[in-house]
């Protein structure tokens, strides 16, 4: 009996799978709309966007500022290094100076970097999080069936029309400031690039000390999704003693 109550249940549950199937309303062939959208310069063109960038640029610039001035006196002493009246001891005395300057230098600029790196991570996440919401609204009023990302690293689009505007991207920060309530800055920030400039390096022969490389500061405001620190140049270095 109990055999025959499983085969009944499972009898049951087959037939209301296969009624459920028969009722489920069959798959769509629709129109498609496609849209384009640079999320990445969506977020940061928003006017939270800049504000943010702004803030964060204005927080970090004192310790550019220190690392500007590190990086210009490590290139004064790389050139007294090459004064021919140096005796052996103060030779080597400077060079000792030189070599815990650069590497305090390398260590100051890498904790910058890192949390710069951070704090822009955790900024765009926070903001690219609120304008998607803005976004799905957007698609939903407007029809579209498929919006893709045409950012820099992940563009898969290979050719669009061009007779065809399918770019959304100034139409939905314009929808994410409306709903923010954040006003325009009153001017467009700076690229990182302008407010992180390298300090100028000067020529000097070889050291043995090698300082580690500083990554690039992104080229525009929106590029690079977290950005970077200061692109400095590294001192140049003065030459081995032979």
């Amino acid at each position: 009996m109990y055999r025959a109550f499983l085969l009944l249940l499972t009898l049951g549950l087959g037939l209301s799978a296969t009624a459920a199937a028969q009722t489920a309303p069959p798959p769509q062939a629709v129109p498609a709309k496609i849209a384009l959208i640079s999320l990445e310069d969506a977020v940061f063109n928003t006017n939270e966007g800049q504000r943010a960038f702004n803030d964060l640029m204005n927080k970090y610039a004192p310790r550019k500022t220190q690392i500007d001035a590190q990086a210009q006196e490590l290139n004064s002493l790389k050139q007294q290094l090459q004064s021919p009246t140096l005796s052996d001891a103060a030779r080597s005395n400077l060079m000792q100076t030189i070599d815990a300057k650069e590497k305090q230098l390398n260590r100051d600029a890498e904790d910058a970097t890192a949390g710069y790196n951070s704090e822009m991570a955790e900024t765009y996440k926070r903001l690219a999080d609120k304008l998607s919401v803005t976004l799905k609204n957007y698609i939903v009023q407007n029809g579209y069936t498929m919006v893709l990302d045409v950012n820099k690293d992940t563009n898969n689009v290979l050719m669009v029309n061009p007779s065809m505007n399918l770019d959304i991207t100034e139409a939905v920060v314009k929808a994410y400031n409306a709903s923010s309530g954040v006003a325009a800055p009153a001017s467009a920030p700076p690229a990182a690039a302008a407010i992180l400039a390298s300090p100028a390096a000067t020529t000097a022969p070889q050291h043995n000390a090698t300082p580690a490389p500083l990554p690039t500061a992104p080229s525009t405001l929106e590029k690079e999704h977290y950005g970077s620190f200061v692109p400095l140049t590294q001192p140049a270095k003065p030459a081995a003693q032979k």
